[in-house]
């Protein structure tokens, strides 16, 4: 590039060529010429570096701004109390004992950002509208109290009593739809999960409008997020798949407050850059809202440039300053750096400096922003509003670096705060120990202005749907006879169970077509190819080319209308995907039933703070880890073998978890999952691991369906017992219980010892009916004592009880003190190695030889046996005694 202009007439001339061109023909005609023209300096070998970002102001000129139809003094109003009153809850609440927290900078920050959508453009779903999704900033909840305070959905006893929930008076801290399931819709406060999901909430709508089910509306997805939170790999990691998809029923809109928890978010840079950089290369319609209406005259006279490029050199920590320190630091430190603005400014005072807006404060540059953004068709928008943390906060946090973890606030600076947005509050009525809501009345101008506006958009929000208005029949177990008759001497993996399983189901017609399956490109590793064919992968443009496999049955179909979600090798995404599914009930007002079958280890492990916000939202649906157990999935290794999924699931309340041996118990709980959440519309999800190893699989025991799904059934009780044999309990799940009926048959032929076998599905489901026992007989000491089902279930046959899983000891232990008598736990604790199945089983010491070792102990320990027999047991079934605890090894 030269370092000189070679010809300023010529350029001049350019110039104003191109100026004539807008004038007349527009804008963008003007970009269709200049695109022809770098078109051909490129094909004449001149290097043009795309710049993905461009000058430091508003996107959308003055002049071309739709105009906010509002009553701009009536909304200021409505919005100066609602400030109040949010400030005053997390005052209020940390003037009580315990310190409770809470947050008043960020809503401070986002107040017109949300006034103006509550205003004129969020949509309920209270008419004929479907219904908008409000993903709000987590720290802005505050905020949203206070306007639900002033439409009379919540009391002043629920703000008063902010984060403080036990005795059922308050609200949350941030939203959460467990807590408050009429009111928020979405968990937003684990940062970076908000935008991941909106995405996928977006590009689930229209897969539901591809296939039908839902007509295409212009509802609306809004992500509320802040520029600190950009930095969360979950936050952008996702924003090329909006662009791919022309996802147009999304809006992110992300509070530019240039501050994240302890300093500044770029200080040494320009994070509005960054961000736009990053949004135009995946494709958005990127919106900058920077400077509010003051900067308008300014602009207009800056006829050398020279303000808009001292806007392009300021980093964002001197920004920060200029807020923080005032008018007279920002004359000499911004504006004084050159003459002409020095100039632009000569006959304003400090005071009219200060007063200079930021964008996302301006409710006429922020409905621009937003009018331009429900208008775009074909992309998603993303809109970049500066603003100033702790808006309105003055000395007490106004633009400082501890402004975000600010909850308090003295009397002078709640005065000051008071009389900068007008609050009809007297002096007396704010101390140190006291601080009054403020409430127009419900009848007055404020109150009914702002109920007119929510009626006009169709309802209030956030607001939540419980229930779906349709409840769906599940199929029977019947339907699945096939399964639960055995397989004969045919060998299978659970895996392909369940995918026979997920045949029959899509074969239903009421759950068919609300099945959604979810793989993360791993379909084949599953044997689910089939799918591909049967029912086509969603794919918003179709299918532009002829598959390399087209001539193969299960060749690689894409269809707008297909019904599988083929993700991509993405945990994070294929989750939100699931989590949208699962939710559909609520946001959707129609019931889905989403199976995101994916290895086990790269569940919870990778994504367990999705699947905890998913329990926060109530999710309905299916997880499924394949290829699951420390020791099941041969050759792969310590990143890959997975002892631990199950405990990760136990810690989620409303997750139901499963170990299934066989393909009866699969198909057991599938069926009363679907019972549990689409007929009987249970807020709880599933998870069930899956195993990819074959052998054949017996019919379903008679009377083990309640069992299965309890967690505990008797497989096979002990045959040919005499008076005085040697009787001990054997438990497993999974494939290592294949491991303890064949410690069973080595007992009986080398000891003489008899065992009673049980099949254990979910040690989770038995530990939490023993402390729900637990704690009920606690409490009722004069009722009938109950008895934990496991309990019972183990009671009937003698012996000590020795169980054997695939896992860490950790989940089976969970029930000792419900188990009757001696109780040994076999399990995987340790890292996974790569080797063949026999040889991890008895590297972790859980094949059959080791539980049958474990069984003769017991009995030794219980004074059945002698040590001379354990003795013997480690040599006939080949124990080594040196060897390496597995744990360390």
């Amino acid at each position: 590039m030269q370092d000189h202009d070679l010809d300023p007439t010529e350029t001049q001339e350019w110039v104003e060529s191109v100026q004539a061109v807008i004038d007349r023909d527009g804008a963008n005609r003007a970009h269709a010429l200049l695109e022809n023209v770098v078109e051909v300096t490129r094909r004449a070998g001149a290097h043009l570096p795309f710049s993905p970002t461009t000058e430091y102001i508003n996107t959308i000129p003055s002049h071309l701004e739709a105009r906010n139809p509002g009553d701009a003094a009536m909304e200021h109003r409505i919005r100066a109390i609602i400030r109040w009153n949010a400030m005053a809850m997390v005052v209020r609440a940390n003037r009580k004992p315990g310190e409770l927290g809470g947050h008043i900078a960020s809503f401070s920050s986002a107040a017109t950002l949300y006034d103006v959508g509550f205003n004129h453009f969020f949509r309920g779903a209270e008419g004929d509208h479907p219904g908008d999704f409000i993903g709000v900033q987590g720290h802005s909840s505050p905020g949203i109290y206070s306007r639900a305070f002033l439409e009379g959905r919540l009391t002043e006893e629920q703000i008063d009593n902010f984060r403080m929930e036990v005795d059922g008076k308050g609200v949350p801290s941030y939203p959460h739809p467990w807590l408050m399931p009429d009111f928020w819709q979405f968990p937003t406060v684990s940062m970076g999960l908000g935008p991941i999901g909106a995405i996928y909430q977006a590009r689930f709508w229209k897969y539901l409008e591809g296939r039908g089910l839902m007509p295409k509306s212009d509802r609306k997805v809004w992500c509320f997020l802040g520029d600190g939170e950009t930095d969360e790999p979950e936050s952008l990691g996702a924003i090329s798949v909006a662009g791919r998809e022309g996802l147009d029923n999304l809006i992110f809109v992300i509070n530019c407050n240039l501050q994240r928890l302890d300093g500044p978010v770029r200080g040494n840079g320009k994070i509005i850059q960054q961000l736009e950089g990053q949004f135009r290369g995946a494709d958005w319609n990127v919106i900058k809202t920077v400077w509010g209406s003051y900067w308008d005259p300014l602009l207009a006279r800056d006829k050398t440039g020279k303000l808009r490029q001292l806007m392009m050199e300021t980093v964002d920590g001197e920004y920060q300053n200029c807020k923080a320190f005032g008018g007279a630091y920002t004359r000499e430190h911004f504006f004084g750096k050159y003459p002409e603005t020095a100039a632009l400014v000569a006959n304003m005072s400090d005071e009219d400096i200060w007063r200079l807006n930021r964008g996302g404060h301006d409710p006429q540059k922020v409905y621009a922003a937003y009018h331009e953004a429900v208008n775009t068709q074909g992309r998603p928008s993303v809109i970049l509003a500066k603003t100033v943390k702790g808006y309105g906060m003055g000395a007490a946090g106004e633009a400082l670096n501890p402004t975000h973890n600010t909850k308090k606030m003295g009397a002078d600076d709640i005065r000051a705060f008071r009389d900068r947005f007008n609050i009809p509050v007297k002096d007396e009525l704010i101390t140190d120990k006291e601080l009054p809501f403020f409430h127009p009345g419900k009848d007055s101008p404020e109150v009914q202005y702002l109920l007119d506006r929510r009626k006009n958009l169709s309802g209030f929000l956030p607001a939540r749907r419980r229930k779906s208005d349709e409840s769906l029949q599940a199929p029977a177990l019947e339907a699945f006879e096939r399964l639960t008759q055995g397989t004969g001497d045919r060998e299978i993996s659970t895996t392909m169970a369940f995918v026979q399983a997920l045949n029959v189901i899509l074969r239903d017609k009421q759950v068919g077509p609300r099945s959604v399956p979810i793989v993360a490109d791993e379909a084949r590793t599953f044997g689910m190819e089939g799918l591909f064919r049967q029912i086509g992968i969603y794919a918003p443009q179709g299918q532009k080319y002829k598959p390399v496999d087209r001539d193969q049955l299960m060749y690689y179909r894409e269809d707008n209308g297909g019904q599988v979600l083929e993700e991509g090798i993405t945990e994070a995404g294929a989750f939100a995907s699931w989590l949208a599914g699962a939710t559909s009930y609520s946001t959707n007002n129609l019931q889905m039933l989403p199976f995101y079958i994916y290895y086990s280890m790269f569940g919870f492990q990778r994504i367990g703070d999705s699947a905890w916000q998913a329990a926060d939202m109530r999710a309905r649906g299916f997880l499924l880890g394949g290829t699951a157990g420390r020791t099941t999935l041969n050759g792969e290794g310590l990143q890959h073998e997975d002892g631990h999924s199950l405990v990760q699931a136990g810690l989620i309340p409303n997750c139901r978890s499963y170990d299934p041996t066989f393909a009866y118990e699969v198909v057991t709980i599938l069926q009363h999952g679907m019972q549990r959440m689409l007929t009987e519309q249970v807020d709880e999800f599933y998870y069930i691991t899956l195993m990819n190893e074959n052998y054949p699989h017996p019919a379903m025991p008679e009377g083990a369906r309640e069992g299965i799904v309890r967690g505990l059934y008797k497989f096979r009780a002990a045959e040919n017992v005499a008076a005085d044999s040697l009787r001990v309990k054997l438990l497993g799940s999974g494939t290592i219980f294949r491991e303890v009926i064949a410690a069973a048959e080595l007992l009986d032929k080398e000891f003489g010892i008899k065992a009673d076998l049980f099949a254990a599905p979910s040690f989770n489901e038995l530990a939490r009916d023993g402390h729900d026992c637990s704690r009920w007989n606690r409490l009722h000491p004069l009722e009938t004592q109950r008895v934990p089902y496991v309990t019972q279930q183990l009671s009937d046959s003698d012996g000590p009880t020795i169980v054997a899983t695939d896992y860490i000891r950790t989940y089976s232990d969970q029930i000792r003190e419900f188990v009757p008598g001696r109780y040994v736990v076999l399990g995987t604790d340790g890292f996974g190695r790569s080797d063949t199945r026999w040889n991890l089983r008895r590297h972790f010491e859980v094949d059959r030889n080791y539980i049958a070792h474990a069984a003769v102990a017991a009995l030794a320990a219980d004074g059945k046996l002698q040590a001379k027999d354990v003795a013997r047991a480690i040599e006939v079934f080949g124990i080594r005694a040196d060897k390496p605890n597995p744990l360390l090894a």
